[in-house]
């Protein structure tokens, strides 16, 4: 669907600037192919906020002068040099990449002039995001301070403005104390060396401004309900009376009027809802009237759909999409990059990222830890992409066995004040499905309390209280992280199993390195082959979790970030490691019907197992069929020691090598392709029928099925047949255990 609201009216934009001689990309920086379409004249010139749409405005973006000075200093009388806004100071976009840090202060200061054609009305100065407390200035005059770094601000800046004709000047300040202090950061740390990820502090997200009568539209707030066939809207206006008309293209389809503040029912009877599969938006135009003049109005849009925690048919929790159970599953969006930092060089960039998610077979993505411009929710609106949204990380952490932090009043304050404004300005977006207050422990505190908080403000979206480790048993999900995964939780009565993070295999592509050293992943490959070898496998084994109830699964990641080569992309959106075709093959299979496991060589998961084993280096030949194993000790799985997660030892295994071997019988006549089913902890290699099956490094924290070579199925046959492994120890827990399964279809 065409938006008529957001096409007609970006070419009203009205663009301020200077000679691009004056700015340069910061130079030996890595860059995404974006980067080449930036320039002074040319910065972010969408429309910021397509949620509320006015003709008139006037965007600020462009070169702005700055400085660095101590924090306690005054205002500079002269200044470093000239900064792109809205690229972070840290960034190569912004033509400085400086690092500022908690002892600093930077300031901002940019002239401008109204358009001679505004007429004379009140003027809005819009903020995106700033990272972190800010104060502003117009021509002197102070006319706001705002803390927080990811929820947008505006100021009323009437009353500082010279006449209308002449030049006018801001002065920003921003202080941002990054990891040393109890704000929510991110991912972020204030190491100047660059060892680790990059600090972003300032203007981040567009500026611009807008002329407004004296009574205005402030707000729009719209809530879907597809029970009723109704959209619930409550318009935020100092008086009068408002008109709403949703259309299907040119075609009125519901309207209705009434005072501004309340809630209005919008009738849209037989609605086209919105689903990932079908991302049909209506379009909305909003009309604030006093008397029989039309003061103010502004266009939007809308979806109609519903998100719900429902029981299926086999009475398992599951997340339900317009009343229907719909599995969720997409990457940990970082929404990082390598040229601008937090800020993607275009809009154009802003939407692939949401796109290529899409174009990959996903129909969901989670935003990690970090809060989007309005823009990038926009395209997940249009292009139909869930999104679970994160609260930034903040203040201290907590392991998975501490109890919840106490924060000072300031920082509960600061909390509550920065999630709520959060949830407020991206609460109209029908992509966005679930709200994740906490992740892995960082900043929680009253959770439970937290949680209903974030339940009470909205009631029509789904609450993940505390994704990985920290659970306290609220909310509607219950979220397991688990690398490389996949895992999942025991059902529960009253709340969906799901499994946040899992996945992390790691592929370092030469030449689109963030940097040469310290590149990881939780699995790390040289090869596309092997990549795709074991992603393959991940969703093979994801399936029967599907089956089990497992109600979404979250991979990770979407991109490099920095040292972490683990994305599907390269950081610079250069390469899609593992091919967009063959991918979206691979995550098609998660939405088939889960498959039926069958067991043929069983685990000692339930019932311990009988091996022959031996911690002695054996004769050579050990893994072949004929091999006398008859001086072998004798002992049930699993082997391993006491406190190795999921690991119901049966017998102790404390050295640094074991040898196992075990016959079975091979049915005739199975189906089906075999799998290896193994919880290892460490380095293991297993054979059947003496030819080399699989072969592992490192270690899982459960059970999880994988693929067995080519040589070594061949070797299957019906009746007896002999599995042998070996296992190595290198540090920490250690267990060893190994059957075999067959899914069938």
């Amino acid at each position: 669907m065409v938006k008529f609201s957001i096409r007609l009216l970006l070419g009203v934009l009205l663009v301020t600037g200077t000679a691009s001689a004056e700015w340069a990309v910061v130079e030996g920086q890595m860059l995404t192919p974006y980067a080449k379409d930036v320039s002074p004249d040319k910065v972010l010139p969408e429309y910021p906020r397509p949620q509320m749409v006015r003709k008139d405005w006037m965007s600020l973006n462009g070169l702005w002068d700055y400085a660095i000075v101590p924090q306690d200093a005054a205002r500079p009388d002269e200044y470093d040099g000239k900064i792109l806004v809205p690229f972070p100071v840290e960034s190569a976009l912004s033509g400085v990449k400086k690092f500022v840090g908690k002892d600093n202060r930077l300031w901002y200061t940019h002239d401008f002039e109204l358009p001679a054609d505004w007429p004379e009305q009140r003027v809005l100065l819009h903020f995106g995001a700033v990272d972190w407390e800010c104060t502003v200035w117009v021509n002197g005059t102070p006319v706001g301070n705002h803390k927080g770094g990811y929820d947008p601000f505006t100021f009323d800046i009437t009353q500082a403005l010279k006449s209308r004709g002449g030049t006018q000047e801001i002065h920003v300040s921003v202080w941002d104390p990054t990891s040393d202090s109890y704000q929510a950061l991110g991912k972020q740390v204030t190491d100047p060396n660059g060892i680790w990820y990059t600090s972003v502090t300032g203007i981040w997200q567009s500026v611009w401004l807008e002329p407004v009568p004296k009574i205005y539209i402030a707000g729009v707030k719209s809530v879907p309900d597809i029970d009723a066939g109704v959209l619930n809207v409550t318009v935020d206006a100092g008086g009068g009376t408002v008109k709403l008309v949703a259309l299907d293209g040119e075609k009125v389809v519901a309207s209705v009027s009434g005072a501004a503040g309340e809630k209005l029912a919008l009738s849209v009877p037989d609605a086209k809802l919105w689903s990932p599969d079908t991302p049909f938006l209506y379009d909305l135009k909003i009309e604030l009237v006093e008397g029989e003049k039309v003061v103010d109005s502004v266009d939007s849009y809308f979806g109609m759909r519903k998100v719900s925690l429902e029981k299926d048919a086999k009475g398992v929790n599951r997340l339900f999409m317009n009343n229907k159970p719909l599995f969720h599953y997409g990457p940990l969006d970082q929404g990082w990059w390598p040229d601008g930092l937090y800020t993607a060089a275009t809009d154009e960039a802003l939407r692939y990222d949401v796109q290529i998610t899409k174009d990959f077979g996903f129909n969901m993505a989670r935003k990690h830890v970090k809060v989007e411009p309005a823009r990038w929710y926009y395209h997940c609106d249009m292009i139909g992409l869930m999104v679970w949204q994160d609260m930034p990380n903040g203040d201290a952490h907590i392991g998975g066995e501490q109890p919840d932090l106490e924060r000072t009043p300031e920082s509960e304050e600061q909390y509550y004040q920065e999630w709520g404004a959060i949830m407020d300005s991206l609460g109209n977006h029908p992509s966005i499905v679930m709200w994740v207050p906490f992740n892995e422990g960082w900043g929680q505190f009253d959770t439970n309390m937290v949680t209903q908080w974030t339940k009470d403000r909205d009631p029509s979206r789904l609450v993940n209280q505390a994704s990985g480790w920290t659970d306290r048993k609220g909310g509607h999900v219950y979220d397991k992280h688990s690398y490389p995964g996949p895992d999942m939780f025991p059902l529960e009565e009253t709340r969906a199993s799901v499994l946040g993070e899992y996945g992390g295999l790691g592929l370092p592509v030469e030449g689109h390195l963030w940097w040469d050293k310290r590149n990881w992943g939780y699995r790390t490959y040289e090869t596309k082959e092997e990549l795709q070898g074991h992603y393959a496998d991940l969703v093979t084994a994801l399936r029967p979790l599907i089956g089990q109830g497992l109600a979404a699964a979250v991979y990770t990641q979407t991109t490099d970030v920095e040292g972490e080569v683990n994305g599907l992309l390269t950081y610079d959106r250069e390469i899609v490691k593992m091919g967009t075709t063959w991918l979206a093959e691979q995550n098609a299979k998660v939405f088939l019907p889960a498959p039926k496991m069958i067991s043929v060589v069983p685990t000692s998961e339930a019932t311990p197992q009988t091996w022959k084993y031996t911690t002695k280096r054996p004769k050579s030949g050990w893994r072949k069929e004929d091999f006398d194993d008859s001086d072998w000790e004798t002992g049930p799985g699993v082997f391993g020691t006491e406190g190795t997660p999921n690991a119901r030892v049966g017998t102790k295994w404390d050295t640094d090598r074991i040898w196992l071997r075990r016959t079975f019988e091979w049915p005739a006549d199975i189906a089906g392709l075999p799998q290896l089913r193994i919880h290892h902890d460490e380095d293991t290699e297993i054979y059947i029928n003496g030819e080399p099956a699989l072969a592992l490094r490192g270690h899982t924290t459960n059970y999880m099925q994988k693929s067995i070579s080519a040589e070594a199925l061949a070797t299957l046959h019906p009746g007896t047949n002999t599995i042998a492994v070996q296992c190595r120890q290198r540090e920490g827990g250690q267990c060893i255990d190994v059957g075999l399964v067959v899914y069938e279809d």
